[in-house]
């Protein structure tokens, strides 16, 4: 089975009141983190508004990560093509793919805010269509094209990157949310997927009729999808248990909910949690919890169960938010890192096969502990030292001593 990759999206959602200089620092500290943990990738997004969201330009978020790691894979998650010429985007994407040695994803979106269309004076009923036009072109100004092309929104005279990206082919991955519109486009070119639906019950619960859209579209357009570029987009925090996760989580998670989704953008049909442990309990542990606030095990369930409503993805990307300070966020990653991602990509399965096949199989080394005893007993010396010697005062591995203390007393 393929490797199941992980990594971490920034939206960001960080609650109004601190320096933004320092949570900017902050965040690029969390890149470096992941990336010295071994996680595969790292999103960042575009936003305009809200005040919870705060950085304007993830290429230029990049750029700056892209200079304090080394192997982890920077992505736009999203750069929202209505509200860019076309030519602009492809050139800053080809630059981010240069100065980060290989390592951008090029991710892209309708613009998910409704208030920064506006603030742009841009219709939302125009936003998608204007994305498919946009990838279109960008796609062929990566193959190196010269194009001229007239919209209502643009205009291009014989247009051509000066240079090409610095991977053979840049990744291109579109967002989806519950709606058909992102995964059709996504199987309409072939190109890859980020699922950030599925961070509701609804959403996770969708997912196989969403793959069946990619599937669709792609079919019509006589292209292929393939599930190793798909992405399903997680939240969780993890702690050495339950009881500790919830205390870490519970009244960042409350805010969160209540200032952001209820207060400041009111999306339909929620209403704000009364406590901490209401954030806790109605948000990881209610049937079907698309979040986990728990151990690693807890979230080793959860990736599991996604892998079984989806039929099967290529990576799973954690949602980095502050429910937790700033310490326990760290931890938590770290945590994922060295107990979820090897238990799911079987890292650890050999060294529990080695410790078993030891432990079932003592009789077969007890010869090792006969052969040294052979050469102890075969010097005078270390023969009369065997009725001072004792348990654990010989540097001798123990699968491979013999009981000394047994043979001094039979001496």
């Amino acid at each position: 089975m393929a490797r199941l990759k992980f990594g971490a999206f920034l939206a960001p959602h960080h609650p109004i009141g601190e320096h933004p200089m320092l949570q900017f620092r902050r965040d690029l500290d969390l890149v470096e983190q992941l990336d010295a943990l071994g996680y595969d990738e790292f999103w960042c997004g575009e936003h305009h508004s809200s005040g919870w969201e705060m950085i304007a330009s993830p290429e230029m978020f990049l750029a700056a990560a892209g200079e304090r790691t080394k192997r982890i894979k920077l992505g736009t998650g999203v750069v929202s093509l209505p509200y860019h010429h076309p030519f602009n985007v492809a050139q800053r994407m080809v630059q981010l793919d240069h100065m980060t040695g290989g390592r951008a994803i090029f991710g892209s979106g309708p613009g998910a805010l409704a208030s920064d269309a506006h603030t742009l004076g841009i219709d939302p009923m125009t936003q998608r269509d204007r994305q498919d036009e946009a990838i279109g072109v960008i796609r062929r100004l990566f193959n190196g094209e010269r194009v001229t092309a007239k919209s209502d929104w643009f205009t291009m005279n014989d247009a051509a990157l000066q240079i090409l990206p610095l991977q053979e082919e840049m990744p291109f991955v579109v967002a989806s949310q519950i709606s058909p519109s992102g995964m059709t486009l996504a199987g309409k070119y072939g190109i890859g997927i980020i699922s950030l639906g599925s961070m509701t019950t609804q959403g996770l619960m969708s997912l196989q009729q969403q793959w069946q859209f990619a599937e669709d579209a792609a079919k019509k357009h006589g292209t292929t999808v393939s599930r190793a570029d798909w992405r399903v987009l997680l939240s969780f925090h993890i702690a050495e248990s339950r009881e500790q996760a919830r205390k870490e989580a519970g009244a960042g998670l409350m805010r969160w909910h209540n200032e952001y989704n209820v207060g400041t953008l009111q999306r339909p049909g929620l209403t704000a949690f009364s406590s901490p442990d209401e954030a806790v309990d109605k948000t990881a542990f209610v049937e079907g919890a698309a979040s986990t606030i728990g151990t690693p095990d807890d979230l080793v369930k959860t990736i599991k169960n996604v892998m079984d409503v989806s039929g099967g993805v290529g990576a799973v990307i954690g949602f980095v938010h502050d429910w937790a300070n700033p310490e326990a966020t760290r931890r938590s990653w770290d945590m994922v890192a060295r107990y979820v991602v090897p238990e799911i990509n079987g890292y650890v399965d050999g060294l529990r096969k080695s410790q078993k096949f030891v432990i079932e199989n003592r009789a077969i080394f007890e010869r090792a502990g006969q052969a040294v005893m052979a050469k102890i007993m075969q010097n005078e010396k270390a023969a009369e030292a065997l009725k001072v010697t004792g348990p654990g005062r010989v540097a001798i591995p123990a699968v491979n001593a013999p009981d000394l203390q047994k043979e001094a007393a039979k001496r």
